[in-house]
């Protein structure tokens, strides 16, 4: 992502994130088979909006973990969705699951996302859909989006556009459940669904 007040320091985590998604999943397969319920997960680390290092492993084995795929930041449907997760933010935790947003967007553009919304969980750069290649889930080319934050205009890029679609991953590591027709403003409330009580 480029922002206009700082593209430096956005093209290092667009470059970190690209080197560390090369190296960091799991799957030695160029082309992994698609990822059905009851598949180990695969493992991955990504920068997150922070630009902090962010891996599954710390997570797998000890909370469900929702993994989401999701086009673009700052867009309406993505934004409905994020919103949802965020609302439901504390019931997830009372259901000992942590949330987690994936798309092609660079870090600064998650961050601007994060902030513009109060989004309480963390984003992922995939900006080269390495993540997404993992988990089989489609894309197609990126692109860029103009947005106003904190009054200034910001062009948000992003590398690759992922589909909308959402994993449940459970806490043997094995993924418990996969929607490939995602409803962005219900994808939390299915999910909380699908957790149980």
């Amino acid at each position: 992502m480029i922002m206009k007040n700082n593209p430096t320091h956005s093209s290092i985590l667009v470059l970190l994130g690209l080197l560390l998604s090369l190296h960091c999943i799991s799957s030695e397969e160029s082309e992994p088979k698609p990822l059905a319920v009851g598949d180990p997960a695969p493992t991955f680390t990504a920068i997150d909006q922070d630009g902090h290092l962010w891996k599954s492993s710390d997570w797998i084995g000890k909370k469900h973990l929702i993994v989401y795929f999701y086009p673009a930041a700052m867009t309406g449907g993505c934004t409905k969705q994020a919103c949802a997760f965020r609302d439901d933010a504390a019931k997830l935790k009372s259901k000992d699951a942590v949330v987690v947003g994936i798309s092609g967007d660079a870090p600064a553009g998650l961050k601007v996302f994060q902030q513009t919304h109060q989004l309480n969980f963390d984003l992922l750069a995939d900006y080269n859909g390495m993540i997404a290649k993992a988990f089989g889930v489609p894309m197609r080319d990126g692109g860029v989006i103009e947005r106003t934050f904190l009054g200034k205009p910001v062009s948000l890029e992003r590398g690759v556009t992922a589909s909308r679609w959402t994993f449940i991953i459970g806490k043997d590591g094995k993924v418990t459940h996969k929607n490939t027709q995602v409803n962005a403003a219900q994808d939390s409330a299915h999910v909380m669904n699908l957790l149980g009580p």
